[in-house]
């Protein structure tokens, strides 16, 4: 099949990981893939670094500009199936294909659970322009159905999936030795892009209410909540047990170095990738119910789920697992088992596959859509 993956996104995260491994793997497994991404974007940078062919499309923004070059792109490309990932090249996507001869097929991926804009222009997207929808979760899925009415034949959940050779349990010990950090820390660790719905500040304020300078955390990671986060640990005189490690190209030697792992989103969540990675890894879990956490993350099985926006559950879950060597072993050994189990990418791969086999020659639905 010739598939392209449009993504507007100019930011890095689980989303634009899943977009371009997902890509690189249909690659692999012999279809013709390509992306378009505005210029600027990091995923571009990254697609062309990785071997993926990658065409500068400039659609960031819905604007009259975007909807030519794109519409340009799709005319000239002969595609099969569109694949989009972010709202606006949804938007720009369904609008160039309308006319459009020979109009590939569109399968919209929908990465995070925000409310979805309840107007006609957005039931129409959903419910005629794609001839499929593809949600990160089973919590999204029934979302989309509840706030845009679309056919439930049509919006089906495949969860991210990570690869499991690469992801595994390693020596702690070894770890933390190449990376510099201390033997006999117990290190609580986030992997996630920083921004404010990820909840790392309450993270922090946890941490400002357990009394051991042995316990730290350490956060992996970049994004634009840095500097509140580091004036935030000074405030609470904390950044001395907090690392900030940065963006890490490699996050497996950091995950294999934690005791634990906590992600305490409090909004806009699908399945996020860290969760799969440290389970894979064999790292009990500190997390919320929040979007579709709750698909992997098992409370009592292989997390310890605390509410959203708790910075007391956090600190008590934290000394909890500190202090339960036991409890972390068997919370370990289950998420290993877990993530064997359901997160391999080539399941993410096969399902994938077998949606755009399904619509392939299905594009008219575009300008069918359109009409009615």
């Amino acid at each position: 099949m010739r598939i392209v993956h449009t993504e507007a996104s100019c930011g890095w995260g689980g989303q634009e990981l899943r977009v371009l491994n997902e890509a690189l793997g249909m690659a692999r497994r012999g279809h013709q893939v390509r992306l378009a991404a505005p210029r600027q974007s990091r995923i571009y940078a990254e697609a062309l670094k990785r071997g993926l062919p990658a065409s500068a499309v400039p659609i960031e923004r819905k604007t009259i500009a975007g909807y030519r070059a794109l519409r340009s792109f799709l005319a000239d490309e002969a595609v099969d199936i569109v694949n989009t990932h972010s709202s606006t090249d949804s938007w720009l996507t369904a609008l160039a294909c309308i006319g459009l001869r020979n109009a590939p097929a569109v399968v919209r991926t929908r990465h995070i659970s925000a409310p979805i804009p309840s107007n006609m222009g957005t039931r129409w997207l959903y419910r005629r322009a794609a001839a499929r929808i593809v949600t990160t979760g089973e919590a999204l899925r029934l979302q989309v159905v509840r706030e845009t009415a679309a056919d439930p034949a049509r919006v089906v959940s495949i969860p991210t999936g990570i690869d499991l050779a690469h992801f595994q349990a390693g020596d702690r010990l070894a770890s933390r030795a190449a990376l510099g950090l201390a033997a006999d820390d117990f290190l609580v660790g986030i992997v996630a892009t920083l921004r404010s719905w990820k909840g790392h500040r309450y993270l922090l304020d946890a941490l400002a209410m357990i009394d051991d300078k042995h316990l730290k955390v350490v956060i992996v990671g970049a994004g634009p909540g840095e500097t509140n986060l580091c004036r935030q640990a000074q405030e609470l005189g904390i950044a001395d047990r907090v690392i900030m490690a940065g963006q890490r190209e490699d996050v497996v030697p950091w995950l294999q170095s934690f005791d634990t792992f906590v992600l305490p989103s409090y909004a806009n969540e699908g399945v996020p990738q860290a969760i799969m990675q440290a389970m894979a890894c064999g790292l009990p879990i500190i997390t919320t119910n929040v979007g579709a956490i709750g698909e992997i993350a098992r409370d009592g099985v292989t997390a310890m789920m605390v509410r959203p926006q708790d910075p007391e559950a956090l600190a008590a879950a934290m000394v909890r697992l500190r202090d339960d060597a036991p409890l972390r072993e068997r919370l370990g050994r289950a998420a290993i088992i877990e993530a064997q189990a359901r997160f391999s990418a080539d399941i993410m791969l096969t399902r994938m596959e077998a949606i755009f086999r399904d619509v392939m020659g299905k594009g008219t639905l575009v300008r069918a859509a359109l009409e009615k």
